[in-house]
């Protein structure tokens, strides 16, 4: 295994500086934000993806060692509207995987708010079945990341439809693959390791991110959380700052024969606001992570 960050937390630094520092700090994999140029939080510019683009970002990795272990774009394949837009970025990003020999693309399955799940995950057939294959056909694997994304669903129902393990049974049936974050099962009562264990030959890339529970927050809302806007009952941390047991998690997927990268996501709103202070959270899941995923 090999131990990474994505990107996309660095938003006032550009790919260099963030792979130079990556490899100062002792990381050996960088997961690779890849949305609109337009947006902030996007180190690969796969919607002008020619020359210039290719030999810029494989001159980065080639010069730093650094392996590039997914290219990320997590927006709502099955949005009402925009989600033809999302279907074809996801295809820029298959090509510019493809042309790197990058292994993966990672991006949700989303959900129709106003579809019921079972019209959502007919649909998401007719969606995902050509992109796939438009993937495969490339030698790149689409990962999903098993997110709930409440804020999707006006209510705060899922608005993802990968957050569980009876969802990935059907999405593997589909030719996914799982990107897996424990935080969000720990944030649905479910056991990270138990719930991961039967899908290992499936997981195609983890990320690593950890969830606080807060004081006194789950006796007031509830499971299913808020419903007039507050914060909730529980927020994400770096690893080490919650409640997730790394020694467990990463133990069983060495069991499970996973060898590849463990990519830190970083959404930690303590140690966010500028870029020392990502660096600084950076630092704490780095040295939470290192001792159980030898350099």
């Amino acid at each position: 295994m090999k131990l990474g960050f994505l990107t996309a937390c660095l938003v006032e630094s550009d790919l260099t500086d963030i792979a130079d520092w990556a490899v100062h700090q002792g990381f050996e994999a960088l997961e690779v934000a890849g949305w609109p140029s337009s947006d902030g939080r996007s180190h690969i510019k796969v919607d002008r993806f020619g020359d210039s683009e290719y030999d810029r970002i494989r001159g980065i990795f080639t010069k730093t060692g650094l392996t590039l272990s997914s290219i990320a774009y997590y927006e709502n394949n099955l949005h009402p509207e925009h989600g033809p837009q999302v279907n074809a970025h996801v295809r820029r990003c298959v090509d510019a995987a493809a042309a790197l020999g990058c292994p993966t693309v990672g991006t949700f399955v989303g959900r129709d708010p106003g579809r019921s799940v079972r019209d959502n995950l007919e649909r998401a057939i007719d969606v995902f079945g050509p992109l796939v294959e438009y993937a495969r056909q490339r030698d790149v694997e689409i990962v999903i990341e098993n997110c709930v994304m409440k804020s999707w669903h006006p209510d705060g129902y899922p608005g993802n439809l990968a957050y569980s393990p009876e969802l990935w049974e059907w999405m593997f049936g589909l030719g996914l693959k799982l990107n897996y974050d424990p935080s969000h099962l720990v944030a649905l009562g479910i056991d990270p390791v138990a719930a991961m264990r039967p899908y290992i030959g499936d997981i195609a890339h983890v990320q690593a991110k950890d969830t606080e529970f807060l004081p006194g927050q789950l006796d007031r809302y509830g499971f299913y959380g808020p419903v007039t806007g507050e914060k909730g009952w529980y927020r994400f941390r770096v690893p080490g700052l919650g409640r997730i047991d790394w020694t467990r998690v990463i133990d069983a997927l060495y069991e499970g024969g996973y060898d590849g990268v463990v990519s830190v996501e970083h959404e930690d709103p303590v140690w966010s606001g500028n870029t020392d202070r990502v660096q600084t959270g950076l630092g704490i899941a780095y040295r939470t992570l290192r001792h159980l995923i030898p350099g």
